[in-house]
């Protein structure tokens, strides 16, 4: 009787601590998200003036306003952020940045803590939501994803990007990874834009995004110290359409084995 009593407590305990541990993540949304409402609505004002200068004023402008926002809000969250291989960025040299998409909490680490401004491709359907919606699309290319003539011109815009001096942030999943893999396939979109413009592809692996605001749990966050690391960059001199399958590719792997290789190496 007092076995089955105490395997009882037992079964209990694990139960109690994630009841616990769902409870503490919802208040800790509550408080992302309230901290992150007052800091947008804070530099809100410099954002919505920078964004009637032309480019590329706009983007460098743009780009020192979400350092210093970023810089507060993700520290403010219990999430700081560590940046490793900034050196592999050459002065004067564009970049198409591609980037594993695990969570929402990409975005606020994505641009910010690409060294030099940069722009990102978005859909143009939250570019609608009030307030945030003139933030984002301040910085960004936006696509009707439905639109055939609008992905098109997306293609003229991120080019047009690159030749003013300004990289692009690309996340080349598509959408946000909920599959079991290190990364899901890549599409052709950022491949297309490097060949196209000849400019190199700098691959940027992001860790532990995912367990911030994980997929499979509905109003729930954790804090974690969330790591950004650029890789080598991949040159597309030379390189054709013919070629396009091979480079994508051959960044997948390199970004997928990185992944694996370092999800839970804290040091790392």
């Amino acid at each position: 009787m007092a076995a089955g009593a105490w395997r009882k407590t037992n079964r209990l305990g694990p139960e109690r601590m994630t009841m616990i541990k769902n409870i503490l993540g919802r208040i800790y949304l509550v408080y992302l998200l309230i901290v992150f409402m007052i800091t947008m609505l804070i530099v809100f004002v410099p954002i919505w003036i920078i964004s009637m200068l032309p480019e590329p004023k706009r983007a460098r402008a743009l780009h020192s306003v979400f350092k210093v926002w970023m810089g507060a809000f993700m520290p403010l969250i219990f999430c700081p952020v560590s940046r490793k291989g900034k050196e592999k960025f050459k002065k004067g040299q564009q970049y198409v940045v591609v980037i594993n998409h695990n969570s929402f909490m990409d975005i606020p680490v994505s641009s910010p803590w690409i060294p030099g401004p940069n722009k990102t491709l978005a859909k143009i359907e939250i570019s609608k939501v009030p307030i945030f919606g003139i933030i984002y699309k301040c910085g960004s290319i936006l696509v009707d994803r439905k639109s055939e003539s609008s992905r098109k011109e997306s293609f003229t815009q991120m080019r047009q990007t690159l030749s003013m001096g300004i990289h692009l942030c690309l996340y080349p999943e598509g959408t946000r990874n909920k599959s079991t893999e290190a990364m899901q396939p890549f599409f052709d979109g950022a491949f297309v834009t490097a060949i196209r413009s000849q400019a190199p592809i700098m691959p940027g692996v992001i860790f532990n995004t995912g367990k911030i605001l994980p997929h499979d749990k509905k109003l729930f966050a954790w804090p974690m110290p969330v790591r950004f690391h650029f890789l080598d960059p991949i040159p597309t001199a030379g390189l054709s359409m013919k070629d396009l399958p091979e480079l994508k590719n051959k960044v997948h792997k390199v970004m997928s084995e990185y992944y694996i290789a370092n999800q839970n190496n804290k040091k790392a």
